[in-house]
């Protein structure tokens, strides 16, 4: 459990950012990490990929022919 010192400095903070809405450090507003794709569409995006590689691995290889 944190200390009466501590308590009482983040109490002053928060009472301190209560009185001045908008202005609140960066530091304290949490980030969304937000990923260009989605990972359903990552998802789709490497299966479309590896599975046309290893069609093409298998075509190559059953038929004999040089890459």
């Amino acid at each position: 459990m944190p200390s009466a010192q501590t308590m009482k400095l983040r109490s002053q903070n928060y009472q301190g950012n209560i009185n001045r809405p908008g202005k609140v450090p960066k530091s304290i507003i949490k980030k969304e990490e937000n990923l260009p794709i989605g990972p359903i569409l990552l998802g789709v995006f490497l299966f479309v990929v590896v599975g046309s590689a290893l069609f093409q691995i298998l075509n190559v290889a059953s038929s004999g022919q040089e890459i």
